[in-house]
């Protein structure tokens, strides 16, 4: 099935025309080079405070519908979809108005400031009965996709430690001016888990991973930034945060699982890895290497690890030869191939986006998270 003009018309609306609406206007404009998507997507409308934020979409052909108030476009009847990306603070407000406007969303994590309102956000949707799923790009990815694969498939044995973890460096220079995600009145308590958790929550969580109680050691490195006008600013949120977790699968109980994310990782441009060892078998991926899956086999006495050399092995193909390496905005372009295709009961047993479920059991992660730093022990994850 490849995608064509006859296909069903999904009309996507932003709220939020920053860097991640810009990549969805971006992935809408290269659908065409998707084979077997039975829905097409185009971008008609964008919201955002900001008169230059919306002038860049000025260029996108599709776009009809441009204003600096979201009721606007949520009022439109030629919008079916909402994108819906803004600050935290404003994730339950924003995310309640669009499921009462009768639109379904794709929703950036971390689904609300914190776990009450991640809470009463998953309440709206079960009262609206709106298709909504939450924003993660990175399971995408080949490499995911065989390390999700590998560890469905039994061949692992018994499970000896569990790694997912998404780092990056931009925090480190001291003088980087402040902006909202390091400021707990917008970004939440939760910090840095809000702002890169889901990263590392969405495989665990969609393999039935959920940790039953967790240690966290969270570190607050600078505690100002400049303010942009001369002056000093509080940067009051976490920077890192290591969540040790206990597991239990089967007869096995007390599974090590760590959840990392980091702004502080020194060299880490934006490095997302996952990891799963096993007595028989084990299975790494990092995007430091994306083209590379590592496997790891036992057999009798002899235990070796294997390296492949991945190619565009995506779970919606398109017309990129298979040779070649997938990047960011192929794998974003792949996540709304499977909320649409989702959305249309077309999934077809592929990967699927991270559910409202799935974000909230990320948020009782983080808030147990929150508690056993403040106790100094490990909590039970509620």
């Amino acid at each position: 099935m490849s995608t064509s003009p006859d296909s069903q018309c999904v009309r996507v609306g932003v709220i939020g025309g920053g860097l991640m609406g810009k990549e969805a206007a971006s992935a809408f404009g290269r659908w065409f080079a998707l084979l077997d998507v039975p829905v097409r997507a185009e971008l008609v409308a964008v919201a955002d405070l900001s008169e230059p934020a919306l002038d860049w979409f000025r260029q996108v052909p599709t776009v009809r519908h441009l204003s600096t108030d979201y009721h606007q476009i949520l009022a439109d009847p030629d919008v079916d979809v909402i994108y819906c990306a803004i600050p935290h603070h404003l994730h339950e407000k924003v995310y309640c108005d669009i499921l009462d406007a009768g639109k379904d969303l794709l929703a950036e994590k971390p689904f609300g400031i914190d776990l009450a309102s991640a809470r009463r956000i998953v309440d709206k949707i079960a009262a609206t009965g709106r298709f909504v799923r939450c924003s993660s790009e990175f399971p995408f990815l080949p490499g995911a996709q065989r390390v999700i694969a590998e560890a469905s498939s039994g061949r692992l044995g018994r499970i000896i430690e569990i790694v997912s973890a998404f780092h990056h460096s931009s925090d480190l220079n001291p003088d980087k001016p402040i902006n909202w995600k390091r400021q707990v009145k917008y970004c939440g308590e939760i910090g840095v888990m809000g702002d890169l958790g889901m990263h590392v929550a969405h495989i665990p969580l969609r393999l039935g991973w959920k940790p039953r109680r967790v240690f966290a050691q969270l570190s607050q490195i600078w505690s100002q930034r400049p303010d942009g006008h001369g002056g000093m600013a509080d940067c009051d949120t976490w920077d890192n945060a290591l969540i040790h977790g206990e597991l239990d699968l089967g007869d096995q109980t007390g599974i090590p699982m760590r959840w990392e994310t980091k702004r502080l990782s020194p060299g880490a441009t934006n490095t997302w890895f996952v990891e799963v060892l096993g007595t028989e078998g084990g299975v790494r991926y990092s995007t430091a290497e994306p083209k590379t899956l590592w496997t790891f086999r036992r057999n009798g006495n002899t235990q070796t690890w294997t390296r492949e050399d991945l190619g565009f092995g995506t779970p919606y193909k398109t017309i990129t030869g298979g040779i070649f390496e997938v990047g960011f905005p192929d794998v974003l372009q792949q996540m709304w191939a499977a909320f649409l295709c989702e959305r249309a009961d077309a999934l077809e047993g592929r990967f699927g986006c991270a559910t409202p479920e799935e974000a909230l059991a990320s948020h009782q992660v983080f808030d147990a998270a929150l508690r056993s730093h403040k106790e100094g022990r490990a909590v039970e994850v509620n």
